[in-house]
């Protein structure tokens, strides 16, 4: 029996999975203007109406966003926190809290058991950051903190795949973490309960990790119940 001949990839396919590629590795960051399409057309070699066609086909799985006579900009990295960011506005924040719940119960646990040294030195350093952050009063600078330390804690737990899904969420969460601080900061001082955290995953002890998580996770939730 004879195997099927593989179609042959189209152009535009082939510039869409480079722009991909250049959006993962933050050469495009998340929230900047992508190049001009004279630029793209002499960058990657390929003709105006190739160009065309690979931004749209990212347009319309939610990497770009087109800002008329602005340009095109960077919506998410990752086509999971595109699909995210479509399902999630700012007044639905209460749900991500409930995923971050699920998926931050999970790693605090396996990071408890597979965390490395280097793991919780980046944890107490970002703590240390986002105390700074939250004394000065720098909001934008504590959110990239909160984030940073979250996405660590779940790195942590040495699972790829829970690490992808969190990734998906956190670019979600960089929009959202104002809502959430905003409705917690009259009543907790931050970041409560994140020092507890580290130091059940520094000693190893799961079922400390994972009433950490439940103590600052389970009170934001309340504060927006």
């Amino acid at each position: 029996m004879t195997s099927q001949i593989e179609r042959p990839r189209r152009t535009s396919e082939v510039v869409v999975d480079r722009m991909q590629e250049l959006i993962r590795a933050g050469e495009w960051p998340v929230g900047t203007r992508i190049p001009a399409e004279p630029e793209l057309v002499e960058a990657l070699g390929v003709g105006r109406n190739t160009i065309r066609e690979a931004v749209r086909a990212l347009e319309h799985s939610g990497f770009l966003e087109p800002r008329r006579g602005d340009g095109t900009y960077v919506r998410s990295r990752n086509l999971l926190a595109a699909a995210i960011s479509r399902c999630v506005s700012s007044s639905e924040v209460l749900e991500l809290l409930q995923v971050r719940r699920a998926l931050e119960r999970e790693a605090a646990q396996s990071a408890a058991r597979n965390r490395t040294p280097e793991h919780v030195r980046r944890l107490r350093e970002l703590l240390i950051a986002m105390r700074s952050a939250f004394e000065a009063d720098d909001l934008q600078r504590y959110i990239d903190a909160d984030i940073a330390f979250h996405t660590t804690l779940v790195a942590a737990a040495g699972n790829t795949l829970l690490t992808e899904l969190y990734d998906g969420l956190a670019e979600v969460m960089n929009r959202t973490h104002a809502t959430l601080i905003a409705a917690d900061v009259d009543a907790h001082p931050h970041p409560t309960g994140h020092a507890e955290v580290v130091d059940a995953i520094a000693a190893g002890d799961p079922i400390a990790a994972l009433a950490a998580v439940d103590h600052y996770l389970n009170r934001s939730i309340e504060a927006l119940s």
